[in-house]
């Protein structure tokens, strides 16, 4: 029988991460990775093997037998090419500029890690880009300085003013942490969330 009631760890410090898994109304506390990400991007090209590879060495860099780890990875991958983030002004227009009329998936992989067993989960959306104007794509990165996200853009704020259409299992995933399959995940392994079906 799994064992249950392991503390939970969220193996990042995105606030945006964080925010989402606040949702499920679980105790648990947000640590940094200890994984050179760097060296896994310049082995690995396939985008969704480099997601789902990340996902699962950032949990497994914190994991024990008496935790539970929640280990995640998000890219975009734009005709097979890896966006990772932009880190300058310049470098979110040219960015937003190449995705312009076009469609890209957004790989959102997760790795739950509780007391030794592995569970992997991975979320692909696919998003289509409007075509957009250079004082249009200016004016975006000004409004929400997407320095920080892969493919330069925060659905959660601004974002969707980009976006022709999108195709999606779970509208979280996009955000980093797909809480349809983590709810099913943790309720399994019989942490209690209200309104999933646990009993007490």
């Amino acid at each position: 029988m799994t064992p249950t009631g392991l503390p939970l760890i969220l193996a990042s410090t995105s606030p945006y991460r964080k925010e989402l898994l606040q949702k499920l109304g679980l105790p648990f506390q947000s640590m940094a990775p200890n994984c050179d990400e760097d060296a896994y991007k310049s082995q690995i090209s396939d985008p969704k093997t480099l997601a789902v590879t990340l996902a699962e060495v950032k949990a497994h860099s914190l994991s024990t037998a008496q935790n539970c780890v929640i280990g995640g990875d998000q890219l975009v991958s734009l005709e097979g090419e890896i966006l990772c983030k932009p880190k300058s002004f310049e470098g979110a227009c040219l960015q937003l500029a190449k995705m312009q009329g076009k469609t890209h998936q957004l790989i959102t992989a997760l790795c739950v890690i509780h007391g030794g067993q592995k569970i992997p989960l991975l979320d692909i959306t696919e998003i289509e880009m409007r075509e957009l104007s250079p004082q249009q794509i200016r004016a975006y990165v000004t409004m929400d300085q997407p320095l920080d996200c892969a493919g330069s853009y925060k659905i959660e704020k601004s974002g969707l003013v980009l976006v022709k259409s999108l195709n999606t299992k779970d509208f979280s995933a996009i955000q980093g942490l797909p809480l349809i399959q983590l709810v099913q995940t943790l309720t399994s392994l019989g942490y209690p969330i209200p309104g999933s079906g646990n009993k007490e």
